[in-house]
């Protein structure tokens, strides 16, 4: 509704403030003795998160954390989404997570990796930009920048609200005698190290240290997803995968690498069984997704941002830049599917299809038949 006031030579145009979800936004036309404001509320699109903006819930001198869970994005089911940022010498300290797998890409820099599970076995192993390391439910494992700059990782989680637990804050729920006999020590010398139940999170060592000559070694728990063959590419674009098939480890949670050029897009596509949660790395995309009752969702992504989509919810992806665009996309299955328009919409005859779209049969002559989804076509016409 518009609001009149009496100021004859006021006219504010293009003010905006955003405001929780919201973009609360208004213009104005100016009379000879009057202004009429025009306010508008632009919603954000629920599926979206803007992960870059978020401050940090963990901030210490090794590093930060920023972690997106039901609580911050309510549309969550099954998937959360961290962002590690290590300084040099910083640690994510040893942890776990008691309810949730746990999927990480580096970004960038180099960095240690420990995981000690079932059967006391070590796994010790480097990462660096293009690699993933996966994690089971339970298992304790740390994070160490090994680098001389600052380290970067995207985590996700096969739980809409993982929970971990720190060896500093277990530690510091522990007595001296119960920390001493579990070691046969005196319990003086558990007296000297300041204990806390609430968790380090991401400390800083004193010194560099070594890296063992056996962390340069392959390892179950490491995929150098980058320097993959791609699954599939095209002049469109690439998707290189990391799940159960090429990767036996996984378990309940996926990764796809995908690269569109600016000469493809993704096509009008839904995953039966897995939901999947994105990772904008790279560009600007534009993203249409429907939800039952026939709602449309559109919105533009950027470097930065992460997004949601349910499972089997229908969707397409397209770059709007005339560079390659990238994505992080995870999956809550260890080999998602697929189902693309391409080939599933000729699974149907002219007739079937007519009737579908109340025209004449005849209009679909023109679809070219293929055998399977093609899942990156190429780009024929214009972004609208």
């Amino acid at each position: 509704m518009p609001i009149t006031t009496q100021k004859p030579h006021t006219c504010v145009l293009g003010f905006k403030a955003q405001i929780g979800y919201n973009n609360f936004m208004y213009s104005s036309v100016k009379y000879s003795d009057y202004t009429i404001y025009f306010w508008r509320i632009e919603m954000e699109s629920p599926h979206v998160f803007h992960l870059n903006s978020l401050e940090p819930q963990a901030i210490t001198k090794g590093g930060t954390r920023a972690f997106v869970d039901k609580t911050l994005f309510p549309i969550l089911n099954g998937m959360a989404l961290y962002r590690l940022i290590l300084k040099e010498n910083g640690v994510r300290e040893p942890h776990w997570h008691p309810n949730a797998n746990e999927l990480s890409y580096c970004v960038k820099g180099t960095a240690l990796v420990t995981i000690f599970g079932n059967g006391s076995k070590r796994n010790t192993f480097t990462i660096s930009e293009g690699d993933m390391f996966y994690v089971p439910s339970g298992f304790l494992h740390h994070i160490e920048n090994t680098g001389k700059g600052e380290f970067e990782l995207i985590l996700a989680f096969s739980h809409e609200n993982p929970e971990d637990f720190g060896l500093s804050g277990f530690a510091g729920c522990m007595t001296d005698p119960v920390l001493g006999n579990t070691w046969g020590l005196k319990s003086n010398v558990f007296s000297k190290i300041k204990r806390s139940p609430k968790d380090i999170i991401i400390g800083k060592k004193k010194s560099a240290g070594k890296i063992p000559e056996h962390a340069h070694f392959t390892n179950d728990y490491k995929f150098s997803v980058e320097e993959t063959f791609p699954h599939l590419a095209n002049e469109g674009g690439s998707a290189i995968v990391a799940r159960k098939d090429v990767w036996p480890v996984l378990d309940n949670i996926s990764m796809y690498s995908l690269r569109i050029t600016d000469k493809g897009m993704r096509e009008p596509h839904w995953h039966p069984e897995t939901a999947e949660l994105g990772y904008v790395l790279k560009g600007r995309a534009r993203m249409t997704v429907q939800s039952p009752g026939g709602s449309v969702d559109t919105y533009t992504l950027k470097k930065g941002d992460m997004y949601f989509i349910p499972r089997a919810y229908p969707h397409h992806i397209e770059n709007l830049e005339k560079k390659e665009m990238r994505f992080l996309i995870f999956f809550d299955q260890p080999i998602p599917g697929d189902i693309g328009f391409s080939a599933s919409v000729r699974a149907y005859s002219n007739e079937v299809l007519g009737a579908t779209f109340n025209t004449e049969a005849s209009n679909f002559k023109m679809l070219p038949e293929y055998d399977e989804d093609l899942l990156i076509v190429s780009r024929v016409n214009k972004t609208e």
